[in-house]
């Protein structure tokens, strides 16, 4: 009895393994490929599974997320014969696990012949310069390509990026030259545009300031114009204001004269003082009127008498 029972127990606890065995939990992300002797059963999700003992086995356990390869450098030759290393990098995802297991022996291996020969193709289309230039376009063209490829597969490739592009020595030497001539050259038309520009503004400086001067000179010269207007003009005042000064003493000379009742000796005498005056200046011939002369004479009579009065009170 005791060795049946431990027969028993053994055959339980093997029985209990076998059936934890059997359960299978599937992660996040993954897919678990399942054959049932031999053959393809089923494509196990995330969960909690369970398959049958001696029958049932994991073919392979697929991580679903978005994958990267990066490739060696690839050796191609571009359209116009030279010589270049490429590396390419590869981003893919698997879609469909059972195609992923049974489509290709070795789906890692596939995709970088693929991508070799594809890049070949592509590249001989073009020349030196479009494929150093065009990287945009290569990784488009790739990316189709490998993704219709890769279809049967179960694989989806998302992106392909040249990572480098490795040109031979001597073309690496002659692009640098070339490059350096090319700095040099749009250094010296920036300079030569900076020359222009500043031989420009020099010229607009110089001409705004001879429309400064000449404006300046314009408006002094309407200063002075205008200050000789406003003298002419006072000094004109000022003798139009003394004429009429003049005019208005003689006025009132005249005036007082009639007032304090003078008869005619007295106006003659005053005639004679103004015939004195005139006679005081710069004139060579003189006119005296008929009436002054008789005047003269008596005054010359007048004059006479009393020097000899004044002689005969002396002696």
């Amino acid at each position: 009895m005791e060795m049946g029972g431990v027969i028993l127990t053994a055959f339980i606890v093997i029985l209990v393994l076998i059936l934890i065995s059997c359960i299978k939990i599937v992660r996040q992300a993954q897919a678990v490929v399942v054959e049932r002797l031999g053959a393809f059963q089923a494509t196990w999700g995330t969960g909690l599974h369970f398959k049958l003992p001696i029958l049932d086995r994991v073919a392979r356990r697929v991580d679903l997320k978005e994958q990267v390869v990066d490739f060696a450098p690839q050796p191609v030759i571009t359209k116009d014969n030279v010589t270049m290393r490429i590396d390419t990098v590869v981003f893919f995802q698997i879609t469909d696990p059972k195609l992923y297991c049974y489509g290709v022996a070795n789906p890692i291996v596939a995709i970088e012949n693929l991508t070799a020969t594809t890049l070949r193709n592509i590249i001989g289309d073009l020349e030196l310069d479009q494929t150093l230039t065009s990287r945009e376009t290569i990784n488009t063209k790739m990316r189709a390509s490998l993704d219709v490829a890769t279809d049967p597969w179960g694989i989806k490739v998302n992106r392909v990026e040249l990572k480098n592009i490795i040109p031979p020595a001597a073309i690496q030497d002659a692009m640098e030259k070339q490059m350096k001539a090319e700095r040099e050259r749009r250094e010296a038309i920036l300079r030569a545009e900076g020359e222009k520009k500043s031989t420009i503004l020099v010229a607009e400086g110089k001409k705004e300031s001879i429309i400064l001067d000449a404006e300046a000179e314009k408006q002094a010269a309407i200063l002075r114009a205008e200050a000789k207007k406003e003298a002419q003009i006072r000094e004109a005042e000022g003798e139009a204001a003394a004429i009429v000064k003049v005019q208005q003493a003689s006025a009132d000379g005249i005036r007082f004269i009639k007032e304090a009742g003078a008869d005619e000796s007295v106006l003659t005498i005053r005639s004679l003082e103004a015939f004195e005056k005139a006679a005081d200046g710069k004139a060579t011939k003189i006119i005296v009127p008929s009436n002054i002369q008789g005047i003269a004479g008596l005054a010359t009579s007048l004059t006479e008498m009393i020097k000899d009065t004044k002689e005969t009170q002396k002696k």
